[in-house]
């Protein structure tokens, strides 16, 4: 191995923006529908859409910031270029790379509840097994893991619409229904819906994950930006649409009981097995956890090359050009906390360090428009953008500390 190889620039725009789709649908809808109903109740859709107007300011934070330093070390290098304090940069890129490790840990967690509609195999066997072979898919090489990911979202996608097809004559009860989607203003019931939309935001969390592949991008400045709003915007139209569908087909309690809840919607409004749905909710939690994985790799890789961890995990291996010292300590340790916690739980702690980071990404952002408005090259959106986006997390994680 050498220290002088580099990583190889082979993504293209709509390579790169179906790499965070992937990540951000296969995170959340296929794994996670039902417990946001089962806390929002039928205002579930709004609990998504809460979670998404929450998500779009940090997205556009991102989009630009991506567009000024597009460096695998990512956030970490973000609040360094803002604050030059190397200890925050290292805590950054730390708090990212452990979202990376938690929200794989997650997926794993939702691999086993559609497996299981199969095959009953012991939840640590489906597990071992799912990581192992995702870890050796990720340390083959970028392009390979990319083009998996596509093809993997292709997939998820056509089953969202499968769930759409499947939901029509639910969906068709909607002009009827529309007011029992929409949460009255009571304390108690905003309450259930706030608490969904923490559940919901994990959902969203994906389009950060494109900055992470920074070095591996043609033409950087344009298109991550480009892939990280494109992203977003696909997801919040599907998340709006199945989970609409979702609570109008089957009652929240019973999707919030279930661990396969689009199998459940579609075998509850179609009438026909959930085979085919539960087959394509495995490629979803397979094509995110991949992608979970290939971006902590590359935080503590970005991180290593800046000499913020130790060098040894900026090695990258000369025939698959992949850290890959890096893709196995994230391996190792992914493995051990899907095996320790609970889905939910590991969804709760997924959500609750992005909102930090996600804190510190729009304030650092602020910062450098303050000294930098109209960089060269780069497209910029109005200062009070990423207050807005820090003030909303901020405000959402005090809020759900506080259990309001």
């Amino acid at each position: 191995m050498s220290e002088r190889v580099s990583l190889r620039r082979s993504l293209s725009l709509p390579l790169l923006t179906l790499y965070g789709l992937g990540t951000i649908v296969g995170a959340g809808i296929y794994v996670l529908s039902g417990k946001v109903a089962g806390m929002a109740g039928m205002a579930a859709p709004v609990a998504f859409l809460v979670a998404s107007v929450l998500a779009a300011f940090s997205a556009f934070s991102y989009a630009e910031l991506a567009a000024r330093f597009p460096v695998s070390a990512g956030e970490a290098a973000y609040s360094m270029r803002a604050f030059g304090r190397e200890g925050l940069a290292t805590a950054v890129g730390l708090a990212i790379a452990l979202v990376g490790l938690v929200s794989a840990g997650t997926m794993a967690r939702g691999f086993v509840g559609y497996l299981q509609v199969f095959w009953a195999v012991p939840d640590p066997v489906a597990i071992t097994g799912f990581l192992l072979l995702l870890g050796a898919v990720a340390a083959w090489g970028i392009s390979q893991s990319a083009w998996l990911a596509a093809g993997a979202t292709v997939v998820e996608v056509a089953g969202l619409v499968l769930v759409l097809w499947a939901g029509g004559d639910a969906l068709g009860t909607l002009p009827a229904r529309w007011p029992e989607l929409i949460p009255e203003l009571e304390i108690g019931l905003w309450v259930g819906v706030l608490s969904g939309a923490f559940i919901a935001f994990y959902a969203f969390i994906g389009f950060e994950d494109i900055v992470k592949v920074a070095e591996e991008v043609r033409d950087p400045a344009r298109n991550l930006a480009w892939a990280i709003l494109l992203a977003l915007g696909i997801s919040t139209l599907f998340y709006v649409a199945v989970s609409t569908v979702s609570v109008l087909a089957v009652p929240p309690d019973e999707l919030g009981a279930s661990e396969a809840p689009l199998a459940l919607v579609y075998e509850r409004a179609s009438g026909l097995p959930s085979h085919l749905i539960s087959a394509i909710g495995i490629a979803a939690v397979i094509n995110g956890a991949l992608v979970q994985l290939i971006m902590a790799s590359r935080m503590l890789y970005g991180m290593a090359r800046e000499g913020w961890l130790p060098r040894w995990f900026a090695a990258v291996h000369p025939a698959t050009r992949t850290p890959l010292r890096a893709t196995a300590l994230v391996l190792a340790v992914v493995l051990a906390l899907a095996l320790a916690f609970p889905l939910v739980r590991l969804a709760e702690a997924t959500s609750f360090i992005n909102l930090l980071v996600f804190c510190v990404v729009n304030l650092s952002l602020w910062v450098l428009k303050g000294r930098a408005p109209r960089p060269e090259g780069v497209r910029v959106f109005p200062r009070w953008v990423p207050l807005v986006g820090f003030l909303a997390s901020a405000g959402f994680l005090v809020g759900r500390i506080l259990g309001i």
